[in-house]
């Protein structure tokens, strides 16, 4: 069998094993749901232009699912602000 690997930042990665756990499942199921749902749609314009989007902007943004990250307020002295989980995994 082959394999794929996908890396996830920690905020990321969280989100999807909270997923997993929610619906009792390991992270690799909804990894490979995912990926079938995509497929599915692989031929709608939108889904295509939405995966070359996505690959553009991953490398220096989290995507709106997962958890959000340390922000840092130094401009204001303010203390960091704490993550958050994400509201799509519930």
């Amino acid at each position: 069998m082959s394999a794929i690997k996908i890396q996830l930042d920690g905020e990321e990665l969280a989100a999807v094993q909270r997923l997993a756990e929610a619906l009792d499942v390991r992270v690799e199921d909804v990894a490979y749901a995912a990926l079938n749902r995509l497929m599915m749609q692989g031929s709608d314009e939108a889904v295509r232009l939405d995966i070359v989007e996505t690959r553009a902007w991953r490398g220096d943004n989290l995507p709106l699912w997962s958890d959000t990250a340390h922000s840092v307020h130094a401009y204001e002295g303010k203390h960091d602000a704490e993550s958050r989980p994400s509201r799509y995994t519930g």
